[in-house]
């Protein structure tokens, strides 16, 4: 569980690093299934915005109680996932993830989430690590983005550069096993691996159920052979649907 500090810390800087990590058995079996997906689609190597999508084993790992306990301490006891993600970087050929605010991308109303990000690997500076500004959420308001489809990136939205000054960022260093929880309206992002290490990511999105995921709304986030905004489906992890608008999946 988090402490009443690290709940301050979420609130104040919009992250948090827990004392939680996840064991090493679950972190074999994430390896695996990622290996799994990987040899069944090389499109995939780098970075898949939906791995529920192409195999629902994931869903073990978002259902682990100890980190549905710390949504909870966040965000409330009624809780829906709806959407995995992996960024894996590969050594030396791993993607940039530009500076954004996840909220750009989602049809969520009102918009509300908890990323959790479980670092696989070791996720350092070299090799690519998360990159926050720290407090950059509290305004709860989504700063101006600007679309850039240029190779190399895991995403095509990207904060101004006069909505941020980099000169505040701070890296989250993370051993494997070790997660870290950011909210949707920080300022984020992660340079490219030129290491000869690997930086796999995989990230649980988790959404409030007095938030509606909106399938039906369109978003700016348009990548070839990703899953739509509008395909995703939004499991209920705990509680009920405190909104009674969406369209949620109980069991698999």
């Amino acid at each position: 569980m988090l402490t009443d500090t690290q709940i301050m810390q979420y609130r104040s800087d919009g992250y948090v690093t827990p004392e939680y990590r996840v064991p090493e058995s679950v972190l074999a079996d994430i390896r695996d299934a990622h290996s799994r997906l990987v040899a069944r689609h090389p499109e995939f190597s780098d970075y898949c915005s939906a791995l529920l999508a192409f195999d629902p084993w994931f869903l073990s790992v978002a259902r682990i109680p100890e980190i549905l306990d710390m949504v909870a301490q966040v965000i409330g006891d009624d809780i829906a996932l709806w959407n995995c993600s992996f960024f894996a970087k590969p050594a030396r050929i791993g993607t940039k993830t530009p500076w954004h605010q996840d909220g750009e991308y989602w049809p969520i109303d009102p918009l509300a989430t908890c990323t959790v990000w479980i670092a696989v690997d070791t996720s350092t500076p070299e090799n690519g690590c998360l990159r926050v500004i720290p407090g950059s959420h509290r305004e709860q308001r989504l700063a101006c983005h600007h679309q850039n489809d240029a190779d190399g990136l895991a995403l095509n939205l990207e904060l101004d550069q006069s909505e941020f000054d980099e000169s505040t960022a701070h890296d989250i260093v993370l051993n494997p096993g070790q997660v870290s929880l950011h909210d949707v309206y920080l300022h984020h992002g992660s340079e490219a691996n030129h290491s000869d290490k690997p930086r796999r990511g995989m990230t649980l999105r988790y959404m409030p159920t007095t938030s509606v995921y909106r399938h039906n709304q369109t978003t700016r986030f348009q990548r070839e052979g990703l899953l739509g905004m509008s395909q995703r489906t939004v499991y209920l992890m705990r509680g009920v649907d405190q909104s009674g608008q969406n369209d949620l999946k109980v069991r698999y």
